[in-house]
C-alpha cells in the first residue's frame, strides 16, 4: 500500500486535476468531502472528459469549457475499498472480481489512509518469490 495519497475536493476543476496528475505522476486521485472518501478519478477518466482540442491552437470555447468540469462530475462513485488490516488476498480478490486498477484504503471514518494498485500487488508478490529464492 502506498500511504502517499493525493486527494481533491468535489468541486475542484478538471484543469486542477490534470495539473495534479502531471505533477505527481500518479494514475489515481481520491475525491473527498469533509475528509471522507466520496469517489476516485483515474487519469483515464480525465482523458475521457477532456476535449482533445483543449489547450491547442484548434481550441474553441466548448473545448476550454471541458476543463471547467468538476471532480464530482467525472469521478467514480461507489468505490470498492479495504481497510489497512485487510489481507493482500482480499486485495487480489477485489482486483480479480472487478474491473478496477486501484483500491483506496480507508479508516473507520472513511478517511483515505492509503491506496493499493495492482502494481503494488505484483511488487509484493515479486518480493515474496525473491525472498524464498534467496
Amino acid at each position: 500500500m502506498s500511504t502517499r495519497v493525493v486527494s481533491v475536493h468535489m468541486d475542484d476543476s478538471l484543469e486542477l486535476i490534470q495539473t495534479l496528475f502531471a505533477e505527481t505522476g500518479f494514475h489515481h486521485l481520491v475525491v473527498v468531502h469533509q475528509n471522507q472518501l466520496q469517489g476516485i478519478i483515474s487519469d483515464r477518466d480525465v482523458l475521457k472528459a477532456t476535449s482533445p482540442f483543449a489547450n491547442t491552437v484548434n481550441e474553441r470555447f466548448r473545448d476550454k469549457a471541458t476543463l471547467e468540469k468538476k471532480a464530482h462530475q467525472i469521478m467514480t462513485r461507489n468505490v470498492l475499498t479495504l481497510s489497512a488490516s485487510d489481507s493482500i488476498v482480499s486485495a487480489i480478490s477485489l482486483f480479480n472480481d472487478n474491473k478496477i486498477s486501484c483500491i483506496p484504503i480507508i479508516d473507520e471514518k472513511r478517511c483515505p489512509v492509503g491506496i493499493v494498485s495492482w502494481r503494488d500487488v505484483m511488487r509484493f508478490m515479486e518480493a515474496r518469490v525473491n525472498a524464498k529464492k534467496g
